[in-house]
C-alpha cells in the first residue's frame, strides 16, 4: 500500500503525469467500473432493495480520498473532481428528451401542470422553511448569516453546481463561508436523497404504492431494435453519443447568446446571466433534437437504451465524485447549523411528498412525487436515480413528464433565476420579508394544485 501511494503521488508530483490527465483517467477507470458493476447479480440485487451502487461507489471514493481514512487518492484530483458535477449534470439533461417520444395530446396539460406545481411548491417551501429556522433558531442561538436561509434550496435543489455558482455571489454579499457551506449542504442533500429515497422506494413497494413491474413489459421506451453486429454497435453509440453532444452544445450557444445581451439590459439581468448554468439549456436541447428528428422522420437514429445508459452512467459518476469530495473537515467545524437546516429541509420534501404529493397528484403519484423529492433534496440527477430504482421498466408516464416539467421549471429554480436572486432580496428586503414572500407563493401554489386535482379537462 505505501509502495502504491508513493508511486501516484510521485506521479503527481514530477509531473509526469499532469493531475489533470490523472484525475481524467481515473474518472474513466471508475466509469467502466460502476458501468460494468451495475449489471453483476449482487448489485442488481441491492438496486432491488432500493441501494443504487454509486451510492457504495462514492462511499469507498470517501473513504480513500483526502478527508477520508486511507488518503490514497490526491488532494489535487479530488479539487478537480469537485468541478464535475456541473458538466455531468448537464450531461443527464442532454439525454432526457432525446431517446423516448415527445407526449402529444391534451390530457398532458394537466399531469404537467400538476407535477410543475409539486415542484415550485417544494421548492419556494425550502425557502420558506429555511428562512423560519434561521430566523427563529439560528440567528437567535447561534448568530449566523441571514443569507443561511438560502442554503437549502441552494444545496438541495440547486447541488454542487449551483452551489458553486453562488459562492461568488454570498461572497459578495458579506457571507464568505457561503460556498463551502453551500457544497457542504449539496453533499448532505445527496446522501439524503440516496438514503432516505432508497427507503422510499423499498416502503413504497411493500404498501403497494409503486407500479407492478412486469417481465414481459418494457414499458413505453420507444426503443428501436438494437443492432446486431459490433460494427453497428459501434456507429450506434457514436451517432447517440454525437446527438447528446450536440444537445449540449446547443445548450452552451444558446448560453453565450444570454451573455452576449446581457450588457444590454441592465445590471441585475447581467448579474442573473452571469451565474446562469448551462444544464437547463441543454435540456431545451434535447427537445428540440428530438422534435427536429421526429419532424424529419429520423427517430431511428437514436436508441433510448444507449441514452438511458450515457444518462445512467452520468449520474452515477456525479454521486460518485460528489461524495468523494466531501470535506468532512468543513462539516465538523459548522455541523449544528447544517444539521437543523438539513433536517428541517428533509422534513419538508417528505412532507411535500407523501402529504402534498399524493393529494395533489393522481396517476402514478408515488413514482412522480418521488422523482419530485430526489430533484428536490439531491438534483434532478438524484430523481431519476430514485425514478430507475422504483420503474426500472420505464412503464410510467413518470420519466417524460417530469421532464418535460424541467424545461419550465429548471430556468427558475435549482439554480436558476430564482436561485440567483434569492440573495439580491433578502439583502434588500430583508430575510423576514423574502420568507413571508416565499411562505405566500407556496400556499398559493398548494391551493392551485389541489384546484387543479379536482378540475376537468377535456381529452
Amino acid at each position: 500500500m505505501d509502495t502504491f501511494l508513493a508511486i501516484l503521488y510521485g506521479l503527481v508530483d514530477v509531473n509526469v503525469l499532469p493531475t489533470f490527465w490523472l484525475a481524467i483517467g481515473l474518472l474513466f477507470l471508475l466509469g467502466f467500473l460502476l458501468s460494468f458493476g451495475r449489471r453483476l447479480e449482487p448489485a442488481l440485487r441491492l438496486e432491488k432493495f432500493g441501494i443504487p451502487i454509486a451510492l457504495l461507489a462514492g462511499f469507498g471514493a470517501l473513504l480513500i480520498g483526502p478527508y477520508g481514512v486511507f488518503h490514497l487518492l490526491p488532494s489535487s484530483v479530488e479539487d478537480i473532481w469537485i468541478n464535475f458535477p456541473t458538466p455531468l449534470l448537464t450531461l443527464v439533461f442532454a439525454t432526457l428528451m432525446l431517446g423516448r417520444p415527445i407526449p402529444k395530446g391534451k390530457g398532458l396539460f394537466k399531469p404537467i401542470a400538476s407535477q410543475a406545481l409539486l415542484g415550485l411548491m417544494l421548492g419556494f417551501g425550502q425557502y420558506f422553511i429555511g428562512g423560519i429556522v434561521v430566523l427563529l433558531v439560528l440567528i437567535p442561538y447561534l448568530g449566523v448569516n441571514p443569507l443561511m436561509g438560502c442554503l437549502i434550496e441552494v444545496g438541495f435543489e440547486g447541488g454542487h453546481g449551483a452551489a458553486a455558482v453562488m459562492g461568488e455571489s454570498f461572497s459578495n454579499f458579506g457571507f464568505k463561508e457561503g460556498l463551502d457551506l453551500g457544497l457542504a449542504m449539496a453533499t448532505l442533500g445527496l446522501l439524503s436523497s440516496a438514503l432516505f429515497g432508497s427507503f422510499l422506494v423499498v416502503f413504497g413497494r411493500w404498501r403497494g404504492w409503486v407500479v407492478p413491474q412486469s417481465k414481459d413489459d418494457k414499458g413505453n421506451t420507444g426503443a428501436v431494435d438494437a443492432p446486431i453486429g459490433f460494427a453497428e454497435q459501434l456507429g450506434s453509440f457514436a451517432v447517440n453519443l454525437g446527438l447528446t453532444g450536440l444537445a449540449v452544445l446547443i445548450g452552451v450557444v444558446l448560453l453565450a447568446c444570454l451573455k452576449l445581451i446581457a450588457p444590454f439590459l441592465g445590471d441585475p439581468y447581467k448579474q442573473v446571466v452571469l451565474v446562469f448554468p448551462v444544464f437547463p439549456l441543454a435540456l431545451l436541447g434535447s427537445f428540440l433534437i428530438r422534435f427536429c428528428l421526429e419532424k424529419i422522420e429520423r427517430t431511428a437514429w437514436v436508441s433510448q437504451i444507449l441514452q438511458r445508459e450515457i444518462g445512467t452512467l452520468a449520474t452515477d459518476l456525479l454521486i460518485t465524485t460528489a461524495m468523494a469530495s466531501l470535506n468532512l473537515q468543513l462539516l465538523r467545524n459548522d455541523w449544528l447549523p447544517l444539521t437543523i437546516l438539513a433536517i428541517a429541509g428533509l422534513i419538508w420534501n417528505l412532507l411535500g411528498m407523501l402529504f402534498f404529493g399524493r393529494l395533489t397528484l393522481e396517476e402514478e403519484w408515488f413514482e412522480r412525487s418521488l422523482t419530485e423529492f430526489g430533484n428536490a433534496t439531491g438534483v434532478a440527477a438524484s430523481g431519476l436515480l430514485l425514478l430507475r430504482l422504483a420503474d426500472p421498466r420505464n412503464i410510467t408516464n413518470a420519466l417524460p413528464i417530469f421532464s418535460i416539467k424541467q424545461l419550465f421549471l429548471q430556468p427558475l429554480l435549482s439554480g436558476g433565476v430564482i436561485t440567483v436572486i434569492a440573495p439580491f432580496v433578502v439583502t434588500q428586503l430583508g430575510l423576514k420579508g423574502w420568507t413571508e414572500i416565499c411562505g405566500a407563493l407556496t400556499g398559493i401554489f398548494i391551493v392551485l394544485a389541489l384546484f387543479l386535482r379536482r378540475t376537468t379537462f377535456e381529452e
